[in-house]
């Protein structure tokens, strides 16, 4: 099943969401972008904040004209495909679409299925729950670890050391435990400066 979905490219994906706002995560942060939510998802991250993107039997397959469409009319630059686990479609056709409209094309991914499509940033965040594939970390742009308790500083080191001397290393801490982790993560960072800190700024900002 996994090999059929990524063999060509989907003229419909399963749609959760889609909803213009600012990216609150990462080197991206600040900036307004059109996110667009594939539902669909297999890694099952137990602390994960959209556990109902997980069964994508419940949502609309879109076509992905109307999905480009509907991003480039709300104005933004920025497109953020995001889950769910949005690679677990070929996305060949829907940035091609998204770069038609004039939209740059963003991706979140945990990288456990093989990068598909063309992007302009690629935002790998590695999960434990289900390893990412091998070979992934050299074509992300940033690396992006949600931190849970402090044995994730060893694991976060592992991709680190994958990735291209460009790429940008984040430790974010995970919301619920927020308290706890960040005060580690700050001192982590000042030890480790080649590592910066993200927060989820939307959420202080109550915004999607």
């Amino acid at each position: 099943m996994e090999k059929s979905v990524q063999d060509s490219g989907l003229a419909t994906l399963p749609l959760m969401e889609e909803f213009y706002t600012i990216q609150g995560e990462g080197f991206h942060q600040g900036r307004a972008a059109y996110f667009i939510r594939l539902a669909g998802c297999d890694v099952g991250c137990h602390w994960c904040d959209v556990k109902e993107s997980w069964d994508a039997s419940k949502y609309p397959q879109v076509s992905i004209g109307e999905i480009a469409n509907n991003a480039a009319k709300s104005g933004a630059e920025i497109a953020v495909v995001t889950g769910g686990e949005p690679l677990m479609y070929n996305l060949a056709t829907l940035t091609h679409a998204l770069h038609t409209a004039g939209l740059a094309t963003h991706i979140e991914t945990s990288g456990a299925y093989d990068l598909t499509g063309d992007w302009d940033w690629v935002c790998f965040s590695p999960k434990k729950f289900k390893g990412p594939m091998a070979g992934i970390a050299r074509e992300a742009d940033e690396l992006k670890v949600v931190v849970v308790n402090k044995s994730d500083f060893d694991w976060a080191e592992s991709f680190a050391a994958e990735m291209q001397d460009s790429s940008k290393l984040y430790l974010q801490p995970e919301w619920d435990r927020s308290k706890k982790v960040l005060p580690l993560i700050i001192d982590y960072v000042k030890q480790n400066p080649k590592w910066e800190v993200s927060l989820q700024m939307h959420k202080y900002m109550n915004i999607p």
